[in-house]
């Protein structure tokens, strides 16, 4: 190793700020970035590692000798390590080998490393994050794709098994020709935005990419950096926004990765009940170390940044927030106020929102968290955690629930459905039928649904439309869209050929124009944070199983009906309308295109008589297991018709 101290990228102001927790750009500092020094062409490497007796670069260019190419400390007691080797570039393998100050020699991939090698010892790999990108149109209106009040349709994907290869089933697909697939497709299907799994490099698949690594590394088993990008700029150029999966709550054990870095409890906290995962036997980050704080923030930036990510779904929030998450009494102790939040994982959440949305204030930060730890997603400077969106988890259980019951008990269900109204107010929500309920034996979707297997699939589709017409934004899990009948496997590529069935084909062809309608009715969107966005018109008919709400966009005259009927019968159905209301059938969960009995939903009358505490009334033939949208057309005058008797399907109200 050449000393070339006092050259070093590093300023007194970045030393001040990652020791403050404060420095959100420490991917232009740590790790390998070639270079030229003093004439010579090579590569500057820097790694935190405060406790090492020593630290050295071993790799494809020294026999991973242990004493050829030393790092010096810096003088400022920061324990970061640097040092310049010339006629390295791009390409070459290494790793830091770290001697502990108990002598023990370890061998770590870089924490920021920007490529890993694919296979058992997984070293890092001399990379660049230099992209010519082609999104700036993207980039310049995705404030607008990101807004709260525009539709967001997320497409949930695991890049590994969405697709596999024709010609072999165990090949993986790259970046790009997943681009190749994957853009023209979610155009098809009118998605807005999609959502991958981590991204990030993890040894080991069954983790599906939860156990990072790589924080700062494209998943070589599917290309280089440039080619994720290339995924990123394709999606971006056809209008589609990409959220990538964040894992700031875990890392694995693996002896090349994080845990016990330079030989002490350096990345993880050191006391196991807050440093150790009992579910995941994984190690949790200190969040009170200031440093981590930097190196986790910097992460995120880096994401958004480099990779022109428009949002991040950050993982496991739950475990993060709560000191005694799935703990038993005993196992986890109580903050400084005797309680269970995690008040060092909390300030941490409110300064990366903080800094995140400062720096990139189109983008959007998601929240995976299942109880009810209030204002997640209200302002910092308001006392909140700072994220644009939360997982709604009670909606998608009680409605999953719900739907479970053969319709003849769903009377005894009833308010399943109807209380998610009670909050949905309380949080921005994103409505999440997520890789996690079709896996573990849970089932796939379609077999959650009662019935027949054309019963399973009216279901379904009476399910989807109470998901895209209810406030909120959507995610749904790739094959869901078709009704994959097995559980996700991430082994495999999805069961695409069961499109060649028309009812499965007849599924896809209803989310594609659900996604339409949700996107181009601003009553489904404008909305859908805010409370006069929605108005029931019935929410008690346990005895017929009808639901009947109003979603309503900033114009007075966009309205939009929803009317569910979850039973298998097909009758007229009273509704009270307000007057001078005229209304027409927009879309029709039975319709026989999406492999429905055909029963066409209209109105059959019109009437000026007052019903559910509104002065007029509409007749609507309802399908069978079916969801229903009407669209309020101008309000007109209308002149009185001769009424028609029908027979009365649901209580008058007085």
């Amino acid at each position: 190793m050449e000393k070339v101290l006092p050259y070093s990228l590093f300023t007194d102001d970045d030393i001040y700020l990652f020791r403050e927790g404060k420095h959100y750009q420490l991917y232009d500092k740590f790790g390998a970035h070639t270079l030229e020094v003093e004439g010579k062409k090579g590569v500057y490497f820097a790694v935190w590692a405060p406790h090492a007796k020593e630290v050295s670069v071993v790799g494809n260019f020294n026999n991973w000798h242990s004493e050829s190419h030393k790092l010096y400390p810096r003088w400022d007691g920061s324990g970061i390590w640097e040092g310049f080797i010339s006629g390295l570039n791009w390409g070459n393998i290494y790793k830091y080998a770290i001697r502990t100050n108990t002598g023990v020699l370890l061998e770590k991939g870089d924490p920021f490393a920007l490529s890993w090698e694919q296979n058992v010892q997984a070293s890092s790999v001399i990379s660049t994050s230099w992209y010519e990108w082609n999104d700036k149109n993207w980039m310049k209106e995705r404030s607008k794709r990101n807004s709260l009040e525009a539709p967001m349709s997320v497409y949930e994907m695991h890049l590994g098994s969405w697709m596999r290869g024709v010609d072999d089933p165990d090949r993986f697909l790259s970046y790009r020709e997943i681009a190749e697939r994957l853009v023209p497709y979610l155009k098809e299907m009118n998605f807005t935005h999609v959502e991958f799994m981590p991204v990030m490099e993890y040894p080991y698949d069954p983790s599906w990419g939860y156990q990072i690594t790589g924080f700062f590394a494209a998943s070589s088993r599917f290309g280089a950096p440039q080619d994720l990008m290339f995924l990123i700029d394709e999606l971006h150029q056809n209008g589609i926004g990409v959220i990538l999966d964040w894992v700031p709550s875990h890392f694995p054990g693996d002896a090349n990765g994080l845990h016990f870095f330079d030989g002490t409890y350096l990345y993880e906290h050191e006391d196991p009940r807050k440093g150790f995962h009992p579910d995941w036997k994984s190690h949790i980050f200190n969040y009170g170390r200031p440093e981590v704080r930097s190196f986790l923030v910097s992460n995120a930036m880096f994401w958004l940044d480099r990779y022109h990510a428009d949002g991040l779904r950050v993982d496991a929030v739950t475990s993060m927030l709560h000191l005694d998450y799935s703990r038993n009494d005993g196992e986890w102790e109580p903050n400084i106020y005797g309680g269970n939040v995690n008040l060092e994982a909390k300030q941490f959440l409110q300064e990366f929102n903080t800094a995140v949305y400062k720096r990139f204030p189109d983008i959007i930060t998601i929240a995976e968290e299942s109880s009810d730890f209030p204002m997640l997603t209200k302002p910092v400077h308001d006392g909140g955690v700072g994220f644009g969106m939360k997982w709604m988890m009670g909606w998608m259980h009680d409605t999953l629930k719900y739907f479970k019951e053969d319709p003849i008990h769903r009377k005894y269900q009833h308010h399943k459905i109807t209380f998610a109204s009670m909050y949905m107010y309380n949080e921005n929500y994103m409505m999440p039928l997520s890789h996690d309920e079709v896996v573990h034996g849970k089932s796939s979707l379609i077999y959650k649904m009662p019935g027949d297997e054309w019963q399973k699939f009216a279901n379904l589709r009476a399910l989807y439309t109470y998901m895209f017409t209810h406030p909120g934004a959507k995610l749904l899990f790739m094959g869901n869209e078709f009704a994959q009948t097995s559980e996700w496997n991430f082994k495999q590529s999805l069961d695409w050929h069961l499109l060649q069935y028309p009812i499965h084909k007849g599924l896809q062809t209803f989310v594609s124009d659900l996604n339409h309608l949700y996107t181009s009715e601003p009553s489904l969107y404008e909305n859908q944070f805010n409370c006069d966005g929605f108005e029931w018109v019935e929410a008690n008919d346990d005895t017929n199983s009808i639901y009947i709400y109003l979603r309503k966009g900033k114009n007075e005259d966009e309205v939009t009906m929803t009317v569910l009927n979850l039973t298998p019968r097909v009758f007229d159905y009273k509704i009270g309308v307000n007057e001078g209301t005229n209304w027409e059938v927009i879309l029709n969960s039975d319709d026989k295109k999406y492999g429905g009995s055909g029963v066409i939903a209209e109105i059959v009358d019109e009437q000026d008589d007052e019903w559910m505490y509104r002065p007029n009334s509409i007749i609507l033939k309802l399908p069978p297991l079916a969801g229903v949208v009407l669209k309020q057309k101008k309000t007109v005058k209308r002149k009185p018709k001769k009424r028609v008797e029908v027979q009365d399907s649901s209580p008058k109200k007085d």
